[in-house]
């Protein structure tokens, strides 16, 4: 059996937790959903999916994100939740010999972006907050240290695992790394009646920081929507639209909206990939109903 899942921290945490549940028999497939949507992740019969959306050929599936629901049987649950990991941790309550609570509760909040300011400009106050930002999801080379921070999560204390020498390193560079990329969303984010628009395809390498801190830097607006190069497939984009976690006066379903374009997410997040030249023509279209501001 094989986990299948998505490099973020819920997708982290629902490893952690299918590990102690199943005799998982091959490594973890690290993947994004696009590759789930385009059918290039190879998915196969004993596969368990968490965190992304449904393949047929799977064993087990396990996701919460509105756009990805289904209208046929399958093994498994999906419900609209805070995180992935909650439905696994409620499904299989009564198997695990590990107290998952905390670990849940507050990957309930970091995915559902239930954070306070103090938690996104002082993550260091929040050790699971900290951990969370050094879980990258666009370089593959990654991939060694998510499978060791799902073996640290199942054999350690959170006060442990934030001092291993590559966590508190990586945390290091976290740290430096958001100082830098609030020098780039000053300069490609502009302001559209309440709306942040950061415009990273002039940049040949994409910055990497705090996905929240758009919010604390122009904390009038309630949107963001995010638009950066899909490296591996030229003349395409990566667009993200995601509500502000302080400015909560956002009512378009992000996740719906993207789903236009054949992507996904929740309420208050989403994203996609299509063709620059779909995205232009239709970006005076998004930012209508983003300025609109009505449920959709």
């Amino acid at each position: 059996m094989r986990i299948v899942t998505r490099p973020d921290m819920d997708g982290i945490v629902c490893a952690t937790l299918l590990m102690e549940v199943f005799e998982i028999t091959e490594p973890t497939l690290w993947v994004e959903p696009v590759k789930i949507n385009n059918k290039e992740a190879g998915i196969k019969e004993g596969d368990i999916i968490a965190n992304l959306p449904f393949d047929n050929r799977c064993s087990w599936w396990f996701d919460h994100h509105f756009t990805n629901s289904i209208g046929f049987d399958f093994k498994g649950e999906f419900r609209i939740a805070l995180s992935a990991a909650g439905i696994i941790y409620d499904y299989f309550r009564d198997d695990f010999t590990r107290n998952y609570d905390k670990l849940v509760r507050e990957t309930d909040r970091i995915d559902s972006a239930r954070l306070t300011r103090e938690e996104i400009l002082l993550p260091g106050n929040n050790p699971y907050v900290m951990l969370s930002f050094t879980i990258k999801g666009n370089n593959e080379g990654n991939e060694s240290y998510w499978n060791k921070v799902v073996d640290l999560l199942r054999t350690e204390e959170i006060g442990d695992i934030i001092e291993e020498r590559e966590v508190k390193d990586r945390i290091q560079k976290v740290i430096e790394n958001d100082l830098e990329y609030k020098k780039y969303l000053l300069k490609y984010t502009t302001i559209y009646d309440g709306i942040s628009i950061t415009d990273f395809r002039p940049l040949t390498s994409i910055p990497s920081g705090n996905r929240f801190l758009v919010f604390s830097l122009f904390p009038d607006t309630y949107v963001n929507m995010k638009i950066r190069n899909l490296e591996e497939k030229k003349g395409h984009i990566i667009l993200s639209i995601g509500h502000s976690i302080f400015n909560r006066k956002c009512r378009v379903h992000c996740g719906k909206l993207v789903a236009r374009f054949g992507g996904g997410g929740h309420l208050g997040a989403g994203s996609c990939s299509c063709e620059e030249e779909v995205f232009e023509n239709s970006k005076d279209s998004i930012l209508s109903i983003l300025k609109k501001n009505v449920e959709i």
